[in-house]
């Protein structure tokens, strides 16, 4: 699978993502195994307020970049289904234009309760594509708000997409999506009050501490349903990245990626090891003297603790 996948074979690279998504036995090994091949991919994350035309923008940048003959990878991450958790693949409805392109591979991933607004394993698919020699990779975030600051740690680049009607909230969006931002698009711009929203989110970002060295974000308004914007956004990306580039802010943005992958598996690993069945059954047996205040919650965990390093010891 992993000698086809390298060759860009679609059929392979699926199903590699599938074994990541599902954290099959597989899965480690295969991402052990196409780390060495990763890191030529530009990662542009798409993030924004459900609604603002997220899906649309990621379709039209696609075909925008197939014209320039550049292999594009899409992960888009929807809802979870209640009832089935799979994703209800809303996205893939959506970009119809480039779905039968063989330059393009599309993977809508389920959010899986993640508050971040990315799935959780859609850096490791994200790896898959880089790869599997997809030039640039797009992760389009669920669309929850503000919550989804996850993508700006996993993407190069960071697009917020705003819509009018956002203007009155846009001052609320100062701590969250406004603060990681690398370029924001305004899109149907064509709707009442797009030069006053403009005009909000210029004089905010006016506030932002700011050099000569540093980047500062820009604002396009864009009509990505006409295609309108498509050309001039894909620029801001391309312009940022050559800043990025330039400024060795790209390695340290991935350095620090990296760093944060590390101590993700670290974490993952140590709750798994943690809670074992006897320090799980330990635990609920201490639950009744919680709830009669005959012991308290910091005395119980640094019971469970002591007996997870003296094992660990042993």
């Amino acid at each position: 699978m992993i000698e086809q996948l390298l060759k860009g074979d679609r059929k392979s690279v699926a199903r590699a993502i599938s074994q990541v998504e599902n954290d099959t036995p597989l899965s480690r090994g295969l991402l052990k195994e196409l780390y060495g091949r990763t890191g030529r991919a530009y990662r542009v994350g798409i993030t924004g307020p459900p609604g603002a035309g997220k899906s649309t923008l990621t379709n039209k940048l696609a075909r925008y970049y197939r014209l320039q003959h550049l292999k594009v990878g899409i992960i888009a991450v929807d809802p979870t289904s209640p009832f089935t958790g799979g994703a209800l693949l809303g996205d893939r409805v959506r970009m119809s234009e480039v779905e039968l392109d063989e330059g393009v591979f599309i993977r809508s991933m389920a959010s899986r309760g993640s508050l971040g607004g990315l799935s959780k394993k859609a850096k490791e698919a994200a790896d898959v594509l880089d790869a599997s020699g997809y030039e640039v990779v797009m992760m389009e975030t669920v669309g929850v708000g503000q919550s989804e600051l996850d993508v700006a740690s996993a993407a190069d680049t960071t697009v917020v997409v705003l819509v009018p009607e956002s203007g009155d909230g846009i001052q609320a969006m100062k701590a969250g999506l406004m603060e990681i931002a690398d370029l924001f698009v305004l899109n149907k711009a064509d709707r009442p009050g797009a030069d006053q929203a403009v005009m909000s989110l210029k004089m905010i970002l006016g506030f932002r501490s700011h050099t000569e060295q540093s980047w500062m974000p820009d604002v396009l308004k864009t009509q990505a349903n006409e295609g309108r914007g498509i050309e001039e956004t894909a620029n801001l990306i391309q312009r940022h990245r050559t800043f990025l580039e330039g400024s060795g802010e790209l390695e340290r943005k991935r350095k620090s990626r990296l760093e944060q992958r590390i101590r993700e598996i670290i974490e993952n690993q140590l709750h798994i090891d943690f809670w074992n069945s006897q320090r799980s059954r330990e635990l609920h047996q201490k639950l009744d003297l919680l709830l009669q205040r005959q012991s308290n919650p910091y005395d119980v965990a640094a019971d469970l603790l002591e007996d997870f390093r003296a094992g660990g010891e042993q």
